[in-house]
């Protein structure tokens, strides 16, 4: 099984890859199955709808019925070439939770990849959520922050790239095991509601000599007993497609990990690595 678990499309406010040319760039690839999954960030874009004409250059979430409705027609376009799902990535922030949880029974999806993009509403791209702070400062506000959202929100399937902070920190790789314990926290939780963990492979993308999330954090996962795990590209264009997926394969097989998942209805199902 070939599956790549994190995709986006010019629905996404940062890629211009059109739907039908992802899913006709991954036949090529041979992928079997393939989740899309667009940006959602509550707290710093607003939904489509909530944009008045004059404002539609304004940044905004996805437009999902338009979203859903295309990805049911590439659903059925080419039911006979691969396996398309329907999912989201939500920037999640402990204030915007209960705008999620409108959102997701409003409509239905495959596949949620729960993830921290911003805290209170501060990117951390921009440096916005890192600046005045020290390293230590930043580093546990990003984990408290999964922490305390994982706690009340439980309407996903995997938490995406968990140590996204590494991404965007100029001051180098804080030490795991200052934010092991609650880490561990995190991961306890995450196994004991029944979610898993993506392991996202963009990281060489970045330059980064870790994996994403780092090999102590999933090796720790591993450990506690954690079993689900999705693997995905975090594609934006058509170079990033399928990238880098079977030598992750490779390396949760050397972790210890036995399998991983793809989803269908919020279900996971496994597959032998």
């Amino acid at each position: 099984m070939f599956a790549d678990y994190h995709v986006h499309t010019d629905f996404s406010d940062d890629s211009n890859y059109p739907l039908e040319e992802v899913i006709k760039d991954a036949i090529k690839l041979n992928i079997d199955d393939i989740c899309i999954t667009d940006h959602v960030d509550y707290g710093i874009k607003k939904d489509w709808e909530e944009i008045e004409i004059k404002d539609k250059s304004t940044i905004t979430n996805v437009n999902y019925p338009k979203y859903i409705e295309d990805i049911n027609k590439m659903k059925e376009k080419y039911s006979k070439q691969i396996n398309i799902k329907t999912g989201l990535e939500c920037g999640i922030q402990t204030h915007t939770i209960n705008k999620y949880e409108a959102l997701l029974k409003k409509y239905d999806f495959d596949f949620i990849i729960l993830s921290v993009h911003q805290v209170n509403d501060k990117e951390f791209w921009t440096q916005d959520f890192q600046r005045d702070k020290t390293q230590k400062e930043y580093n546990k506000a990003y984990y408290k922050e999964i922490l305390e959202v994982v706690k009340k929100f439980k309407n996903y399937s995997v938490l995406g790239h968990l140590d996204l902070i590494i991404r965007y920190d100029k001051k180098g790789i804080y030490p795991f095991e200052k934010v092991k314990p609650i880490i561990e926290d995190i991961l306890k939780i995450v196994i004991e509601d029944g979610k898993g963990i993506e392991f996202n492979t963009s990281y060489t993308r970045y330059g980064l000599k870790d994996t994403t999330p780092s090999i102590d954090i999933l090796k720790l996962y591993h450990k506690l007993g954690g079993n689900i795990i999705t693997i995905g590209s975090d594609s934006h264009q058509p170079s990033h497609l399928g990238f880098h997926i079977n030598e992750a394969k490779e390396i949760l097989k050397d972790i210890g990990f036995k399998q991983f998942c793809t989803y269908n209805n919020m279900i996971p199902e496994f597959h032998n690595l």
